[in-house]
């Protein structure tokens, strides 16, 4: 019988069973991180080491391997300054060939609607490129035309970003961000920084040793400090590590404007994308259907071949 005090047993009994529940919570958040990992990136070749790595990981975890998480996460979000009218894009007839003359994309025409987060696709990279470069006026089409509408204020990011660092004369991170912002107050700038992890004396690092994940970030907030109400987002989610990714496309998610990507990041692109394009040297394949769907379609494939002959 038990006779000590029941009160103080009951309570440190509560104690040890929320330990417990701690324990394994915490071994749960650490079992889907890296679940998260092993998906997102056991197909990229840069990353599928660690990813192999994280799933032998993964099979022995036990609560020894369990440390208190040191992940950041940027904050990313697309404010935009004002609503878009009804004319968002209209594309049509557009053309491009690459330096060696070979076709890249033509008869390429679509209109964009309401609410619509398009991603863009081709067999070809360098396509895809072009027609970004193309829209965000930083090239010309070979033939065709494009127009956003007179409400629209355009977000880019670029697949490649080294102009925009060059031109910088090795400027420190408040002077790059400030000269996009209308807005020069060096604590509003620090802000939008702090939000891409860079705080402290990290806001005057100079533009000639970041990493390529700290220049996306920059670039994010270039983009952040536009105000956007459209959004063309080339390979965003290169050189990100899996924190800002995870960010960037909770970011896309909620993102109340328009949007035009292209990501290799499978799991990206099927939660954000409602609308698919892919280009080709003979014109559009236009879907409404899921990604997932889309890439098993035998329609699909049967439109894709007759279109890339």
């Amino acid at each position: 019988i038990f006779t000590g005090n029941y009160s103080f047993w009951y309570e440190s009994s509560q104690l040890m069973l929320q330990q417990a529940a701690n324990k394994n919570k915490k071994i749960e958040q650490k079992r889907q991180e890296m679940m998260e990992f092993i998906q997102r990136f056991s197909a990229n070749a840069s990353k599928s080491r660690q990813a192999t790595s994280r799933k032998k990981a993964l099979e022995k975890l036990n609560l020894e391997d369990i440390k208190p998480s040191s992940r950041k996460y940027p904050y990313i979000y697309f404010q935009m300054e004002r609503e878009p009218g009804d004319q968002l894009l209209a594309v049509r007839d557009l053309k491009a060939t690459a330096s060696d003359g070979s076709l890249l994309f033509a008869n390429v025409s679509f209109t964009v609607n309401q609410g619509e987060k398009i991603t863009i696709i081709s067999r070809e990279a360098t396509a895809i490129t072009s027609f970004y470069q193309i829209l965000a006026g930083k090239q010309k089409p070979d033939a065709g035309t494009f127009e956003f509408g007179q409400t629209i204020t355009v977000g880019y990011i670029p697949n490649e970003n080294q102009e925009f660092f060059k031109a910088a004369n090795d400027t420190d991170l408040i002077n790059w961000l400030r000269q996009y912002s209308e807005n020069k107050d060096e604590q509003f700038i620090r802000s939008f920084l702090g939000r891409m992890l860079f705080s402290g004396d990290e806001v005057h690092k100079h533009s000639s040793v970041l990493s390529g994940g700290e220049k996306v970030r920059c670039m994010l907030a270039k983009v952040m400090l536009g105000f956007p109400n459209f959004v063309l987002m080339d390979e965003p989610t290169n050189h990100l590590d899996l924190e800002s990714i995870t960010a960037l496309n909770t970011a896309m998610q909620n993102f109340k404007g328009n949007l035009l990507f292209s990501s290799h990041d499978h799991a990206l692109t099927s939660s954000v994308a409602n609308r698919i394009i892919e280009i080709t040297p003979r014109g559009v394949i236009d879907s409404l259907m899921e990604y997932d769907e889309y890439l098993v379609s035998e329609k699909i494939k049967a439109d894709r071949e007759k279109l890339y002959k």
